[in-house]
C-alpha cells in the first residue's frame, strides 16, 4: 500500500518533464496492478490546479484534458481514496504535536501526511522532499534507483 503524490501524476501527464518517461511507466504499472495504491482528493485537485496553470505547466492542459487523466487514474480497480474519517482530528492533533513547525505550504503534504498515518499507509511516492519532515512516512522518490 502507498500512495503517489501530485508531482508524479504532473510528470507522467506532462510530455516535456524530463521525468515524464519514467514517471508514466510507473503510473501505468500501478493502474494495472493488482496491489492496492492511494490517491487523496487533495492530490486529485492539487494535479488539476498545476496541470491546468499556464504559468506551471508549458502547454496547459484544458479542465476536461486534466479530469480525462484523473478518471484513467480512478479507472484503476485497485486504486482507493484516502479520505478523512472519525478520527482525522485525533490524528492530526497527533502530528502537529510531534511536528509544530509546520506551517504554510507544508500544511498541504502535512494533510496527505495525517491522512496516510490515519488509514496505516506509511509508503509515498514523491519528488517532494518535504515529506521527509514526517518520521512516520518511508518516501520513494521513483527516480531515484
Amino acid at each position: 500500500m502507498f500512495v503517489v503524490d501530485t508531482n508524479i501524476l504532473v510528470y507522467a501527464a506532462d510530455r516535456h518533464a524530463i521525468e515524464h518517461d519514467e514517471c508514466r511507466r510507473q503510473l501505468l504499472e500501478w493502474r494495472r496492478q493488482p496491489a492496492a495504491w492511494h490517491l487523496t482528493w487533495g492530490i486529485i485537485y492539487e494535479f488539476i490546479r498545476i496541470s491546468t496553470h499556464p504559468k506551471v505547466f508549458r502547454n496547459p492542459f484544458s479542465l476536461a484534458n486534466a479530469w480525462e487523466f484523473v478518471q484513467a487514474a480512478l479507472s484503476s480497480p485497485s486504486l482507493s481514496m484516502l479520505v478523512e474519517t472519525e478520527r482525522h482530528a485525533l490524528v492530526a492533533s497527533e502530528v502537529f504535536s510531534q511536528l509544530p513547525a509546520i506551517s504554510g505550504n507544508l500544511t498541504f503534504d502535512a494533510h496527505t501526511a495525517i491522512l496516510m498515518k490515519e488509514h496505516g499507509v506509511k509508503t509515498i511516492y514523491t519528488r517532494d522532499t518535504d515529506f521527509h519532515r514526517f518520521p512516520f512516512l518511508s518516501v520513494i522518490d521513483p527516480l531515484q534507483k
